[in-house]
């Protein structure tokens, strides 16, 4: 993740824990304009979501 001209180091992004697995997680470039709203670490625990029929 960049700001401004710096790059920050991987240690340093943002994490969070996946409402499936329960494994933390860290931001990735694709997720910017929707970090807030990722809940999910792959689509793999997206899918296992579905098919429990919870949240």
């Amino acid at each position: 993740m960049k700001t401004g001209n710096k790059t920050v180091k991987k240690a340093d992004l943002p994490q969070k824990t996946c409402a499936v697995c329960g494994r933390p997680f860290s931001w990735r470039k694709k997720w910017e304009k929707v970090w807030e709203e990722v809940r999910y670490c792959s689509d793999k625990c997206k899918n296992e979501r579905k098919k429990s029929g919870t949240a």
